[in-house]
C-alpha cells in the first residue's frame, strides 16, 4: 500500500511540491542566516516525495536552540505551509478515496508548523 500511495502522491502533485520545497531551500541557503531554514526545507522536499510509510517524531534532548528556531520559523511566516497542508488535508478528506492523502497532508502540516527538533523515521 505504501508504494502505491507514494506513486499516486507523486503523480497527483507530490513531485511539484517537493521541487518547490527544494527551490525554496536553495534560496534560503544563499545566506548564512538562512541555512538552518533551508535545511528544514530540504527535509520537507524529501518528506514530500514519499510520505507514506514515514513518521515524524520529536527528538529527545533537542535543546533550546530548536525552540528558538521554531519561534523564528513561525514569526517569519513559514506557518503558512502548515495552513496550506491543513486545508488540503481537509479537502482530501471529503471523499473516502482521498482520506489517506488527507492524513499525509495533516502529517506534513504538523511537521511544518514546528520543524526544528523533529526527525523523519
Amino acid at each position: 500500500m505504501n508504494t502505491l500511495g507514494n506513486i499516486l502522491w507523486l503523480v497527483l502533485g507530490g513531485l511539484i511540491t517537493a521541487a518547490l520545497y527544494f527551490l525554496a531551500g536553495l534560496l534560503m541557503c544563499c545566506t548564512i542566516i538562512g541555512i538552518p531554514f533551508g535545511v528544514q526545507l530540504f527535509k520537507f522536499a524529501e518528506f514530500s516525495l514519499m510520505p507514506f510509510g514515514h513518521e515524524v517524531e520529536f527528538k529527545e534532548n533537542a535543546g533550546c536552540l530548536s525552540l528558538g528556531f521554531n519561534v523564528i520559523w513561525i514569526v517569519c511566516g513559514w506557518w503558512e505551509i502548515a495552513l496550506v497542508h491543513a486545508v488540503f488535508g481537509l479537502l482530501f478528506c471529503i471523499t473516502i478515496i482521498g482520506i489517506p492523502f488527507g492524513i499525509q497532508h495533516f502529517k506534513i502540516a504538523g511537521y511544518s508548523l514546528m520543524p526544528f527538533g523533529r526527525t523523519i523515521i
